[in-house]
């Protein structure tokens, strides 16, 4: 099986995805259970904490984290960490919006 993803230029992708499947494997359980890997592509991880807290954790431990990753599936796979932090709620209701501050600017 590995043969032919080698034959076919799968072998990246087949890499890509065993970072983000076997993440709470590769980085324990703690930081696993505060963020989620949301794509990997060009070598750049991007991760999605749960708080901006733990955003500001996660950038502190990038360091650690690129040599575990490196040391776990390889060195170039992995080459940078890019950390967000979590989203606000919309108050987008329906597919339409208005640009602006739309009807809230009328009260008062």
């Amino acid at each position: 099986m590995s043969r032919v993803s080698l034959d076919r230029g799968w072998s990246p992708r087949l890499t890509d995805a065993t970072v983000l499947g076997r993440w709470p494997q590769l980085v324990g359980s703690e930081i696993a259970d505060h963020c989620t890997p949301l794509s990997l592509r060009d070598g750049e991880l991007v991760l999605q904490a749960e708080s901006t807290a733990w955003a500001t954790q996660l950038r502190t431990l990038q360091r650690q984290l690129l040599v575990r990753l490196a040391g776990a599936v390889g060195k170039d796979v992995v080459r940078r960490i890019r950390v967000v932090a979590p989203s606000g709620p919309s108050w987008r209701h329906g597919p339409r919006t208005v640009r602006g501050r739309g009807p809230r600017d009328t009260y008062g």
